[in-house]
């Protein structure tokens, strides 16, 4: 799957351990795929079954890649892997009612062209995020922080590319 977008985001190389770099944080949502492609189409994030508080932690600037345990919610068909990534366009988390009684929160993003998903099979060694104990855990948390250098590898993997990153910094900042 190719995804589509004017702008990019960042991929850092420097070290922290709270998931900001410059003043962007990097953010890890567990979607599944099929509630991906729905964000992706439409331009916008919604994690945590549309709960507004997690989104409203995000900020404007700030790298969002999703994870995605699954091709669809309750479905046991497995795909564990990075599935999408983009960039939060603004500071504004809005309601929008997708059938009678639901109205979950969303972010306004941009996505990458040309990404490409990566299971997290091939990239587990390598994260810092996956050497903690009980990492799988947090993840039932729907959003995480991500350090700079996971983002970065996550990015890289994804095909987002250095010239990519530095177009969002020239824009962005």
């Amino acid at each position: 799957m190719h995804l589509s977008s004017t702008r990019t985001s960042a991929i850092h190389n420097g070290k922290t351990g709270n998931g900001k770099t410059n003043g962007v944080t990097h953010w890890l949502g567990v979607v599944s795929h099929n509630h991906v492609l729905r964000g992706v189409e439409g331009g916008f994030a919604q994690v945590c079954h549309g709960k507004r508080a997690p989104l409203a932690q995000m900020k404007q600037g700030d790298g969002l890649v999703y994870y995605s345990p699954s091709t669809a919610l309750g479905q046991r068909a497995k795909l564990r892997s990075f599935t999408a990534i983009g960039t939060v366009l603004d500071d504004n988390v809005y309601s929008f009612q997708m059938a009678p009684g639901f109205t979950p929160y969303r972010r306004n993003m941009t996505y990458h062209f040309g990404t490409h998903i990566v299971a997290i099979a091939n990239l587990k060694a390598a994260l810092e995020f996956t050497q903690k104990t009980n990492w799988g855990f947090a993840l039932r948390r729907g959003l995480i922080r991500l350090s700079a250098n996971d983002y970065g590898l996550i990015a890289r993997a994804m095909g987002v590319t250095p010239q990519e990153s530095q177009a969002l910094n020239s824009h962005e900042k």
